[in-house]
């Protein structure tokens, strides 16, 4: 964990209809495995009476801006993948996805098998204690602290007798320290940046149709687009990233490069549910 002081307000940890604990945690994460660059962003784990949910501060961020101005105008995509509810003390998970246009949801049930070890380590003023099990084809580190009665940690990390403070994998792809935590009154509203983004209310689809939707994106990604175009109209052009697109064998060359670029950058956490893009 780097030089952050934790301002954890953790005195009293009776959960109560009316509160939710909050912790923040700072995620390092690559979108390329064989980038020595980092990726940072802020996560947020909500632990309510009942639910916890896990998504990007960056989201509820926008949505606060938009609640203070009564428009929709702030709106942003997640690219960590990784946000994800369920209920407390469960294993099932609801993950929430943007995929072109479209924003999905869909369930897995992620148990985790920890081994637990007696190593333990003191980070300013807490006692941590090692854990390690293997998640999604990846093999994990994390250390947890038994005085925080929370069996909680990032995205689907959980089951440990303790909140895990830092997690990451062995090939340091992703890495998460703990940073801040509070406690909020209520429930907090995520309606419109988690359940839905910004309008678009989750579509709920299996596991096995992402994978589809994905190869589909992948083999086609500008097929909104594509449907503008008539070899007969050659008046007609589109803008694609600031560039104007005139002929369909223009919009093919540009297809060929957003395929690169999604293959290039796709380092999903979960390895073992990898999409097999073509060669």
């Amino acid at each position: 964990m780097k030089n952050v002081i934790l301002i954890l307000t953790l005195l009293f940890f009776t959960i109560t209809n009316a509160q939710t604990h909050r912790f923040i945690y700072e995620l390092q994460y690559k979108y390329d495995s064989t980038d020595t660059d980092y990726q940072k962003v802020n996560m947020v784990l909500d632990i309510g009476p009942a639910e916890v949910k896990f998504y990007g501060r960056d989201l509820l961020i926008s949505d606060s801006l938009n609640k203070k101005f009564g428009n929709m105008n702030n709106k942003i995509v997640d690219m960590t993948g990784q946000i994800v509810k369920r209920k407390l003390n469960s294993t099932e998970n609801e993950n929430f996805i943007n995929i072109k246009f479209g924003y999905y949801t869909f369930k897995t049930n992620d148990k985790i098998d920890w081994k637990i070890s007696n190593e333990t380590k003191n980070v300013q003023d807490y006692t941590l204690q090692k854990a390690t099990a293997k998640f999604g084809g990846r093999n994990w580190t994390a250390w947890f602290n038994k005085e925080i009665p929370f069996n909680e940690g990032p995205f689907k990390f959980r089951g440990l007798p303790g909140l895990i403070f830092e997690l990451k994998d062995d090939k340091n792809n992703f890495i998460y320290n703990l940073v801040k935590s509070q406690k909020i009154e209520g429930k907090p509203a995520t309606g419109d940046f988690v359940e839905s983004n910004f309008g678009d209310k989750a579509i709920p689809v299996s596991e096995k149709q992402i994978r589809k939707l994905l190869l589909e994106y992948y083999n086609d990604p500008f097929a909104f687009e594509r449907t503008n175009f008539s070899k007969n109209n050659s008046d007609l052009h589109i803008n694609i990233g600031g560039r104007e697109i005139h002929s369909l064998e223009e919009l093919n060359a540009e297809t060929k490069n957003m395929q690169s670029i999604i293959k290039k950058y796709y380092n999903p956490l979960e390895l073992d549910k990898a999409v097999h893009y073509p060669n």
